[in-house]
């Protein structure tokens, strides 16, 4: 098991350092131009995803909305806020600045990956549709082995990043709120979660329909609040995250003070992996749309970038480095993970809604990357493999809140990573099909 866990380790270190991260922040600024900025298209991308709210669906599709609701659903969590956490604590406040860069780069990548995945999707027996990189591979490319691979990544790391590691965090949540025994948990986390998935991607989409906007509002609201109180340093604080961006000068003590480059690496590696995009897995959920208009898709898909990480990222970051300028003293020496949760100290039963929301957040990355896993299934075993797969999601749901995670994180971070690799050799054998 220590042998696998530091080969895993090594594998991913290096592909999460610079080939990694050069390959996808390359790709997110190639599109950015192809696409003549397309970033500029967000608000007509929110008001088509408003109106694909409304909108009436096949039997086995969903709406626009709901496809972004669902990519919202698995990409919106943990990561969010702990992640930004851990990046001002390693690379200072810079790291936000670059984080929320890469978020706003990451936009052009995530509305070609869904363009294609929504062209070349498939409609199967009984009306169910199924999309994403694996088919792009194979119908366009005719490369069904590197397809199969992809889809094969999808199911492992799904079993990691999409089910134990965010049980874990329930697991952790319900712990600091109500004291509750694991093995409790990690029952009534698979046990709601199963009853979710039973019902296909149209009722996982039903519950992120209105499930993201609700965990979003708690957790932003309380962010907001911090804002408010801290108003009178939220210049200061702005100022704090844009100078640390472009200076290795040292700011708040011990806490903070990095050099230039590793806030500018870890910010944008928390960027480049907190969304998702380029990562293949969007797509999928995109392609579940009942619409065959992949420009339409792509506009309305693209926004979860910009909800994830430009929006999350910006009004996670100001709200650390403001508290952290308006009470010093709170943040010596404080654990990477513990920021967050420091700042909303600041608010009557703070600690309690912030572990509420990360719950939230963690429940619906669990039904939301279900879809993911579920059409990866779909693609190498065919319908017969499904209900194998569900079972197997959800015990490793159980597991997840009853076991240690190390290598658990470890593992599942590199079949993460490993899904890029076919998908992006496919963003870039097929760059100039992708328009607006």
């Amino acid at each position: 098991m220590d042998v696998a866990g530091r080969a895993a380790d090594m594998l991913r270190e290096y592909l999460f350092n610079a080939p990694m991260l050069f390959l996808l922040a390359g790709t997110h600024l190639y599109f950015t131009l192809h696409l003549r900025l397309i970033q500029r298209k967000i608000p007509q991308g929110i008001r088509l995803s408003i109106a694909g709210a409304k909108g009436q669906t096949k039997e086995g599709g969903i709406t626009a909305y709901s496809a972004l609701a669902t990519a919202l659903a698995a990409t919106i969590g943990t990561g969010n806020i702990i992640g930004i956490s851990a990046a001002i604590a390693v690379g200072g406040p810079g790291a936000v600045f670059w984080c929320w860069l890469t978020g706003v780069f990451g936009i052009a990548t995530c509305y070609a990956e869904c363009f294609l995945s929504v062209k070349y999707k498939v409609t199967g027996r009984g009306g169910t549709v199924t999309g994403g990189p694996m088919y792009v591979l194979e119908r366009r490319l005719k490369k069904r082995r590197l397809a199969a691979v992809f889809a094969l990544f999808t199911v492992l790391a799904s079993f990691g990043i999409g089910s134990s590691v965010q049980a874990h965090s329930i697991r952790t949540a319900a712990e600091r709120m109500f004291s509750a025994p694991p093995g409790i948990t990690g029952i009534l986390v698979a046990s709601l979660a199963g009853l979710v998935i039973i019902g296909g991607n149209r009722q996982i989409a039903h519950v992120c329909n209105w499930l993201v906007p609700v965990m979003s509002a708690i957790y932003l609201g309380g962010c907001v609040w911090i804002l408010v109180r801290n108003a009178d340093v939220l210049p200061a604080a702005a100022g704090v995250i844009v100078r640390s961006a472009v200076s290795g000068r040292a700011v708040m003590g011990g806490i903070a003070g990095r050099a230039v480059l590793t806030g500018i690496r870890t910010g944008i590696q928390k960027g480049l992996f907190t969304n998702e995009a380029g990562l293949g897995s969007v797509p999928m959920a995109a392609a579940a749309a009942d619409t065959k208009d992949p420009v339409t898709q792509g506009l309305v898909s693209m926004t979860g970038p910009f909800w994830d990480t430009v929006v999350m990222c910006a009004v996670t970051g100001l709200a650390i480095v403001s508290s952290m300028l308006s009470s010093p003293e709170r943040f010596t020496c404080a654990a990477p993970e513990q920021l967050c949760f420091l700042a909303f100290e600041e608010l009557p039963a703070g600690g309690f809604l912030l572990s509420l929301s990360l719950a939230l957040f963690a429940f619906a990355t669990i039904i939301g990357w279900n879809i993911y896993g579920t059409s990866a299934a779909r693609y190498l075993w065919g319908e017969r493999g499904i209900m194998a797969y569900q079972a197997c999601y959800l015990c490793f749901a159980w597991l997840g809140a009853v076991m240690s995670m190390e290598l658990v994180w470890g593992c599942s971070d590199l079949f993460n990573s490993l899904m890029a690799l076919p998908n992006l050799a496919a963003l870039w054998l097929l760059r100039r099909e992708i328009h607006t």
